[in-house]
């Protein structure tokens, strides 16, 4: 019998915890356990010798570490501690790994699935899953799954879309995961490409999308964008489908997203992006691989998988990244 099927750590909230284990043998998980973090008391921590993750069911579903050296990549301000949803307040401190579903100009308001209480579930070594209440705005449920390899920092995070309503939905993945921000940002390109300039801009004032921007802090550099410091304006979108992107910290970092994409299928932003890329002058910058429409229907499910990698790099203190190398690490992974 594996160690899944005798196995399980339910964390369903805050003051209890429960677990079955086969009547003759405990067998322990290895690399995962329930701990308390950033004022939580049910998150769930994946680790192997290198890298470190913690997964925070009590507020969102979000992950909010992620790091190597004891470097968290993901953006996690002092000062909000231990928030959990009144479910009546319309703001949230919702920082560090957050993730969603679009797309987000016609998606219902869905505070249940973004700021509320979600479940927690050890799977096996390394393995956890997340769960979401129902939500009846949007009519889904969110699961999300984690991986962590042995032996290096991936990261396996597989968001399911699970229709609970008796009608059909169309949703997509969105992703929105902040992280330190004053890095530079790696976004390669396609060809044949829809945009002029590789992306649009989302200009005040009002909700105008630029097709054709230009701005000092973004440079095309052989076949990739190069996004330096805040543009004039801090939401970018792309058309990329060569399935990454990265992001060099001024932590001496490298953060990667490997995702697939769908040349031949419809997004539904309304800029049809594969990738948003949110940029302000302040201490975060958000990435956010999307995914393709999905028509869900009743009782059905829809996933999307990122993959993320975290590795040791020194961003130059002058001068520009050496994309090469950077290229070249991002195809060994």
């Amino acid at each position: 019998m594996s160690k899944t099927a005798i196995l399980r750590l339910l964390v369903l909230s805050s003051v209890w915890v429960g677990c079955w284990l086969d009547a003759s043998q405990a067998i322990a998980v290895e690399g995962a356990k329930v701990v308390r973090f950033y004022g939580y008391d049910d998150c769930i921590e994946l680790t192997n010798a290198t890298t470190r993750v913690v997964l925070c069911p009590a507020a969102g579903g979000r992950i909010l570490y992620f790091g190597i050296g004891g470097k968290n990549i993901l953006y996690l301000p002092e000062g909000n501690e231990g928030w959990v949803w009144d479910g009546k307040s319309s703001g949230a401190p919702m920082n560090a790994g957050r993730c969603d579903i679009g797309p987000e100009q016609v998606v219902p308001p869905r505070p249940m699935l973004w700021q509320g209480r979600w479940q927690g579930e050890i799977l096996s070594d390394r393995q956890a899953v997340l769960r979401s209440q129902d939500d009846a705005s949007t009519g889904v449920r969110l699961e999300r799954t984690f991986a962590l390899a042995a032996d290096s920092s991936k990261l396996s995070f597989t968001q399911t879309i699970v229709n609970i309503s008796q009608a059909a939905v169309e949703y997509c993945h969105w992703s929105r995961t902040f992280v330190q921000g004053h890095g530079t940002c790696v976004v390669p390109v396609s060809n044949p490409k829809r945009f002029p300039q590789h992306y649009v801009r989302y200009d005040p004032p009002g909700k105008l999308i630029n097709f054709a921007p230009s701005d000092p802090q973004i440079q095309l550099v052989d076949d990739c964008l190069l996004i330096k410091d805040h543009p004039l304006h801090p939401k970018l979108g792309f058309d990329s489908h060569r399935g990454w992107l990265a992001y060099c910290s001024p932590q001496n970092l490298l953060f990667v997203k490997k995702f697939p994409t769908y040349p031949d299928r419809a997004y539904n932003e309304v800029a049809g992006l594969t990738i948003s890329v949110w940029y302000p002058a302040d201490n975060m910058v958000e990435l956010e691989p999307i995914g393709p429409r999905e028509k869900i229907e009743p009782g059905k499910t829809s996933s999307f998988t990122e993959t993320w990698f975290l590795l040791d790099y020194a961003l130059p203190s002058a001068g520009p990244i050496d994309l090469t190398q950077i290229k070249a690490r991002v195809d060994a992974l």
